[in-house]
């Protein structure tokens, strides 16, 4: 007896978004630990999963990868775009460190800060705000690299007036020769950035929810904001925003190289992101979990080891 068998009549149906295939997410979580390493057939020549044995390899890890993408840029004096994310938000001091340690300087990057918390008309919090996704990458990254830093002009936050902005200012720099590389963590509920699962049954096609690239306002899945409760406010859920401004798919699935984060081990044998990463991996690409779109780019996505399970319940 479990969910999928008791599911009718429950509180839970009808919960889940409408696109979601239960048995199919259940057989993806259902692998052992030497599956993460079996390419599927949708999987990117280039993609590779990177295990981590601790949450300090996944943070060296991740910041030394972007710090090589801003590095190999440099090199090739090539322009060089990347969209970041707040959470994971470990990488970014490895990354400041690796910077440093070269002595290598952001001035050739151009920042894009993925989504931002907001309300249902696209208000964000002001800068100010500890709570803001811009204060947590000024004071974890831009402000930290010193005179090595993006310049203040390049660096591009999820406002309601900015945002809408975003996809026409990378295409331009692309068509300069410019790298776009692309940094994310995946949602409980498989998302990327906030583009949650719900938005797919609002496009008559495949090619309509890819064209996308941002939305102001996007109202989030329950589930969304108790992760963040859980993550980010210790565990205060009345501080959560019910809504965010977040890039779409016509943004993240153009990037050039993708890094990704899978960090949700809670300790204690705890975690919220188990399903979420065998998923991201083996369902297959489909608009109704955003995250299955990743595997299918050239790019590495770390994860703490323990995340693949095998995801089974146990004595506490």
């Amino acid at each position: 007896m479990n969910l999928l068998t008791t599911l009718k009549g429950s509180l839970m149906e009808g919960y889940f978004p409408q696109g979601w295939d239960l048995e199919k997410i259940d057989r993806c979580a259902s692998h052992g630990p030497a599956d993460v390493f079996v390419r599927e057939p949708h999987w990117h020549e280039r993609f590779q999963p990177v295990s981590c044995g601790s949450v300090h390899d996944f943070e060296v890890y991740m910041g030394h990868e972007i710090a090589l993408q801003i590095k190999a840029a440099r090199e090739n004096s090539q322009k060089l775009a990347i969209i970041f994310p707040v959470g994971p938000m470990g990488m970014y001091r490895w990354t400041v460190f690796f910077l440093k340690s070269w002595n290598v300087s952001a001035s050739h990057v151009h920042g894009f800060n993925m989504d931002e918390w907001s309300d249902a008309d696209g208000l964000t919090l002001p800068p100010s705000n500890p709570g803001a996704f811009q204060y947590a990458m000024e004071h974890s990254f831009y402000n930290v690299l010193g005179e090595l830093t993006v310049p203040e002009n390049q660096r591009h936050f999820a406002t309601r007036d900015t945002l809408p902005t975003y996809a026409e200012q990378i295409a331009k720099l692309k068509n300069e020769g410019a790298k776009l590389v692309v940094v994310y963590g995946i949602g409980r509920v498989f998302h990327i950035a906030f583009w949650e699962p719900h938005f797919a049954g609002e496009y008559e096609s495949e090619a309509a929810w890819r064209a996308q690239t941002h939305r102001v306002g996007a109202r989030l899945h329950p589930l969304t904001i108790e992760q963040n409760a859980i993550t980010s406010f210790k565990s205060r859920t009345t501080l959560v925003p019910c809504y965010a401004n977040t890039i779409g798919p016509g943004l993240f699935l153009e990037a050039d190289y993708a890094i990704g984060g899978a960090d949700g081990a809670l300790g204690r044998g705890m975690m919220w992101q188990g399903m979420s990463l065998w998923t991201t991996l083996k369902y297959g690409p489909n608009p109704w979990i955003p995250s299955s779109y990743m595997p299918t780019m050239a790019g590495k996505l770390f994860f703490l080891e323990e995340l693949a399970g095998p995801l089974e319940p146990e004595l506490n």
